[in-house]
């Protein structure tokens, strides 16, 4: 059922509960990784066997020749050069500036050595992961970069999602899925070294096995299934709502979200109507049924736009399209969005493909608290001091008294000796 309810009502609150941390995902992957930091490749081969089912031995994927369509190599390498262009153009620069006695302090930014990726291929082939992930830790300069995808019974990889991860400058890739694929990178095993962060999105069980092996490496998130919200004001064709809806439900875990906040009853019931008669022309119908079935598309009737941004922001979506007059002028009040698409012509899956930002994004509700993944999360960033012997001598009496308080009298001493 695909309900229609005013602001306010108990609904959108319960629409709005995403569970993060499955229990069943949390108990798999604490046996899957402690059986992978203890064992190393016999427990991921294992695992691949039980859960993938590929029983061969040679985990790693040759990236030699690869016969793809030309047509889709060129759209891979399309999206390529745009997301690499946008990546470079995000990288913030270091900077410096002067302390007051003639030092400098100030940033500076060095790439990780050694970063992994996870590419879903469970419901289907995610190239567009690969390009959106790899090809930012390439454009910030890492040097060894791991990507993992399961591979099914076959241990075949897509051809077009290996295109994509050789053109983003993938420079290892295994066919491991799931659990087994965190630990393995994060663990390090004879097949694979350790990686220092793992990015990427995954289903419930590879985003519990992520948080838990965070503090062994770096994660970029906790991400969970695809969501969208859409505001409009009647101003953009019902039809292309509908369409932009529907296309993050059709994902295929079930528990997809996709929220249309509108000003009018009227309006609401026209999407709703479209809603029904496009998904039967979806491939992926029975996948749509799924997320209607478990109260996963909602349509939210607002007095107003500003009311409904307001409804968007207490939801915080993975993707926020606005399809009003003004889109840009409404995006200003956005506070809560992985991702914000603004106006008629900028479908959610331009995101997804080709835009330039990575579509690899909060969700869940944490799009209130995390960002979407850019080139610097696979930088380090240090900070900087130089001082002077003036500067240091403008400072020592602060702290002499900070060491006193704290009790820490080898810090106080650590200045004071420099002038005696």
């Amino acid at each position: 059922m695909i309900a229609i309810v005013r602001t306010g009502d108990r609904r959108i609150a319960r629409f709005n509960a995403r569970p993060a941390f499955p229990e069943e995902a949390e108990k798999a992957a604490a046996e899957v990784l402690a059986a992978v930091r203890s064992e190393g490749d016999a427990a991921v081969r294992r695992y691949v066997a039980k859960f993938e089912g590929y029983r061969g031995r040679d985990l790693r994927v040759d990236l030699g020749k690869l016969r793809i369509a030309p047509g889709i190599a060129k759209a891979v390498d399309d999206a390529h050069r745009r997301v690499l262009k946008f990546s470079r153009a995000s990288l913030r620069s270091g900077w410096s500036m002067k302390t007051p006695r003639g030092g400098s302090e100030g940033e500076f930014f060095t790439p990780m050595d050694r970063v992994g990726v996870y590419i879903p291929g469970g419901t289907a082939p995610l190239a567009s992961t690969s390009v959106m992930t790899v090809t930012l830790a390439k454009a910030a300069g890492v040097r060894e970069i791991v990507a993992c995808t399961p591979a099914g019974r076959t241990g075949v990889v897509n051809p077009v999602l290996l295109y994509a991860l050789k053109v983003a400058g993938a420079t290892e890739v295994y066919r491991v899925g799931g659990i087994q694929a965190i630990g393995m990178m994060a663990f390090g095993t004879k097949s694979c070294r350790r990686v220092q962060k793992i990015a990427g999105p995954g289903n419930a069980f590879v985003t519990a096995a992520k948080r838990q092996v965070y503090g062994y490496v770096a994660i970029d998130q906790v991400a969970g299934p695809s969501e969208i919200a859409v505001l409009t004001d009647g101003s953009v064709d019902v039809r292309w709502i509908a369409a932009d809806l529907l296309s993050q439900a059709e994902h295929g875990s079930g528990w997809e979200k996709s929220l249309c906040v509108c000003t009018s009853v009227k309006l609401a019931e026209a999407i709703r109507a479209e809603i029904i008669s496009m998904k039967g022309l979806m491939s992926r119908e029975k996948l749509v049924d799924r997320v209607i079935d478990r109260d996963g598309i909602l349509i939210v009737v607002a007095k107003s736009v500003k009311e409904g941004l307001e409804v968007v922001n207490e939801f915080a979506p993975e993707h926020f399209e606005i399809m009003t007059k003004d889109a840009l002028k409404v995006m200003k009040g956005v506070r809560s969005a992985g991702a914000v698409f603004a106006g008629p012509w900028t479908p959610e899956s331009a995101g997804d493909f080709v835009a330039g930002p990575s579509h690899v994004l909060p969700t869940g509700g944490a799009a209130n608290m995390f960002n979407g993944l850019t080139p610097d999360d696979f930088r380090r960033r240090h900070s900087f001091v130089a001082f002077t012997r003036e500067d240091l001598a403008e400072t020592k009496g602060t702290i002499e008294a900070f060491a006193a308080v704290e009790g820490l009298d080898g810090h106080g001493r650590a200045a004071t000796v420099r002038f005696e």
